[in-house]
């Protein structure tokens, strides 16, 4: 009798142990993570070296991360869509993705809305990069995060680029963006939308002429391949959201929730620095492999600012909301 009862009493503490296991696995959150970019760009580097440690050290094993880079899932169109949803936990994705499903974001792409990278980062930190990341949950996102690919700038196949007449009749690819296809048409270029996978081949086929995009994308997706010229006009500083799936974030318990924002804030830090030290390479790269790259002056550079400004006005027309967009820029004129 008494080694029967034995017996019923560790077959009880197993089954309580594998109670407890199963408890232990239905609480372990898979964290996917999505980019267009390589994995060597590096949004994916600043994920290993300080968002993974980070959550693998507080976060006690209840966290997997999955990364899905390289347009693995599909352009940054769909997975924000799948963040939406929940089928997505965070993704590497622009204002001008945003734009396809809340039109405001459009103001972040205004052509030289930030004078400097220092004055972004106060501004997106601050009041600017809260009023946007409030528009978000009523379209089942959150932003965790402000970081960067840097300036945007313009290459093509014709020649330098030092003035707006240069630009005349260019055929451009853009993103999906009215408001950079209206600067673009402003200063007579030919502006032509387009998925980022479709570049390299429309560029290489001479469907396009020109392109912009920050240095460290021009050289990752080997445009020096075929363009010729890279020319810094810097006309739009526009950053990268850490995008999150409200869904998934809302399932977490507050203390892992808490821990994903920490990691979130020193991942946007730390991937601020390296895409600024990864600029510099990427400029003496592209001209080492052949592409002519040239400054433009301040005066040159203003030539472009007063084209773009005329655009402020149709940016009201578009966006619909005033007070957001004289805040915006009243904003970034006190700074």
């Amino acid at each position: 009798m008494v080694k029967r009862v034995a017996i019923f009493s560790v077959a009880a503490i197993l089954l309580c142990l594998v109670a407890n296991v199963g408890i232990a696995v239905e609480e372990q959150y898979v964290l996917k993570i999505g980019s267009i970019t390589p994995e060597t760009h590096p949004y994916y580097l600043t994920f290993k070296d300080v968002f993974v440690p980070y959550i693998e050290e507080h976060a006690g094993g209840r966290i997997k991360i999955e990364f899905y880079f390289n347009s693995e899932l599909g352009g940054d169109r769909e997975m924000v869509e799948m963040c939406q949803y929940g089928a997505l936990g965070m993704d590497c994705a622009t204002p001008s993705t945003i734009t396809g499903f809340d039109k405001r974001f459009q103001v972040m792409g205004l052509p030289y809305l930030f004078k400097d990278k220092e004055t972004a980062y106060r501004l997106l930190d601050g009041e600017l990069g809260s009023t946007f990341n409030s528009f978000l949950p009523k379209i089942n996102l959150y932003n965790l995060g402000y970081f960067e690919n840097g300036f945007r700038h313009v290459t093509n196949n014709r020649k330098p680029i030092y003035t707006p007449e240069d630009m005349k009749g260019l055929k451009i690819r853009t993103q999906e963006n009215p408001i950079h296809i209206a600067f673009f048409r402003a200063v007579g270029a030919n502006p032509t939308p387009m998925n980022w996978g479709e570049l390299y081949t429309a560029l290489q086929q001479g469907t396009v002429d020109a392109q912009e995009n920050p240095l460290v994308l021009i050289e990752e997706a080997r445009f020096y391949e075929v363009q010729k010229y890279v020319s810094l006009t810097g006309h739009v500083y526009e950053p990268t959201m850490l995008v999150t799936s409200k869904a998934w974030f809302d399932k977490l318990p507050e203390d892992l929730q808490e821990v994903v924002k920490e990691a979130s804030r020193r991942f946007c830090e730390a991937e601020r620095r390296l895409i600024s030290e990864e600029e510099k390479v990427a400029r003496a790269n592209l001209e080492e492999k052949g592409m002519k790259c040239n400054e433009l002056t301040p005066e040159q550079i203003d030539a472009f600012v007063k084209i773009g400004a005329k655009l402020y006005d149709d940016i009201r027309k578009i966006v619909g909301d005033d007070e957001l967009v004289d805040n915006v820029i009243q904003w970034t004129a006190d700074n």
